[in-house]
């Protein structure tokens, strides 16, 4: 009986929250589903958003009416009762990022009350820029948490929301420093800017404690706490200090096992030091979509986590370029193409993305290599260099 309830109230809050999206009499609405708004659980609201994502909504669609829905939720999210698992560390390293956050953002107001417009500009441009670090926070969730979520159960799909609202906040920090490092930029855009990104920055930090922290400790074990602990190590820790290093496990590589062709013979751990050699990261897919295998290169361009082996390619990507991952994958099926390729600037360096379609013997389709390159350096190249020179900066 208890089961068929919670179902019916998770229909009527779905009712509630398409109403809200067809812009119905909000308060009519509120009056309708009065009880069940007022008894809402952070689960609850992932099975609410992931309906509307099942049913064709994207995450951008719903991001213009999502914080409607979130206020009138607040108060009975905001009264729910959730343990935090015995091996919090992970947990606790996001919610300490979270505060020292607010810290960062309260220094921020306080700069805001600065009359002299110039002035005022020529403070907020480091605290802004100091925001930028924050970004390991949104990564250690995508990267490792997120995936976890994904594999527990389905409804966590509705994950792709909250990515589209990180990189809302991306945007609007870079944004932000755009419009401060304008001179001709007035008080009420300077204004207006820092108004949104707190309104973004802040609103996920809520979304965050009321949904996504209860949710997670809900559904994860121990071990899983403590493998994400373990992957988050690698990422930085915006605001705060580094948790100690766990010890590290060796993995079995079957030293004995050999890789042989006619072209010669390697063991595995040869393998593993010739890829992580390579000055590429390299990730494969397989003919299912799912992440079977990353390199873990000294400098890797883009971060990787154990946590995403498994996971579906179109989750590893923000919401607005699933699309074109969708068409690679659908075009390298179908024969139709067999490499793709992207370049793009991030940090000041030129990224090569390369994707090329695996097939068998038999020309069946066997899964994709995305390849990553640096090639700031490779495009700068001219003449020729002869003579062995250690220094790159010769």
């Amino acid at each position: 009986m208890q089961n068929k309830e919670y179902n019916q109230k998770v229909i009527n809050l779905i009712e509630y929250v398409k109403g809200l999206q067809l812009k119905l009499d909000g308060k009519e609405l509120y009056i309708n589903y009065k009880e069940d708004i007022e008894n809402v659980k952070p689960q609850e609201v992932f099975e609410i958003f992931y309906s509307l994502l099942d049913e064709g909504s994207t995450p951008e669609e719903i991001l213009v009416f999502l914080d409607k829905v979130i206020n009138a939720f607040y108060k009975s999210l905001l009264n729910y009762g959730w343990e935090k698992p015995k091996n919090d560390d992970f947990l606790l390293d996001l919610l300490n990022e979270n505060e020292a956050l607010v810290k960062k953002t309260d220094e921020i107001k306080i700069i805001m009350k600065e009359t002299n417009l110039e002035l005022k500009k020529e403070k907020l441009l480091p605290k802004i820029k100091e925001l930028l670090e924050f970004n390991d926070h949104y990564l250690k969730k995508e990267n490792i948490l997120f995936p976890y979520m994904e594999k527990a159960m389905t409804k966590f799909q509705g994950l792709s929301i909250m990515w589209s609202l990180h990189d809302l906040v991306r945007k609007e920090i870079k944004n932000t420093i755009e419009i401060l490092n304008d001179v001709s930029s007035d008080e009420q855009r300077v204004n207006i800017s820092i108004a949104n990104l707190f309104f973004g920055i802040l609103g996920i930090k809520k979304k965050e404690e009321l949904i996504l922290f209860p949710s997670a400790s809900e559904v994860l074990s121990d071990d899983d706490w403590y493998e994400m602990h373990k992957q988050s190590l690698e990422y930085e820790f915006p605001f705060i200090n580094k948790h100690k290093e766990l010890l590290e496990e060796k993995v079995d590589i079957f030293e004995n096992s050999k890789f042989k062709t006619e072209t010669g013979e390697l063991n595995f751990e040869e393998i593993q030091m010739i890829f992580n050699a390579l000055p590429v990261d390299m990730t494969f897919v397989d003919e299912n979509n799912k992440v079977r295998y990353f390199t873990r290169p000294k400098d890797r361009i883009f971060p990787r986590s154990p946590a995403v082996i498994g996971r579906d390619v179109k989750n590893c990507h923000p919401p607005q370029s699933v699309h074109i991952v969708e068409e690679i994958i659908e075009s390298f099926k179908n024969k139709e193409e067999n490499t793709a390729k992207f370049w793009i600037n991030v940090k000041g360096k030129l990224i090569l993305i390369q994707y090329f379609a695996l097939r068998d013997n038999d020309g069946n389709y066997k899964g994709i290599l995305e390849v990553s390159q640096d090639i700031t350096e490779i495009k700068e190249l001219n003449g020729e260099r002869r003579l062995l020179k250690w220094s790159n900066n010769d």
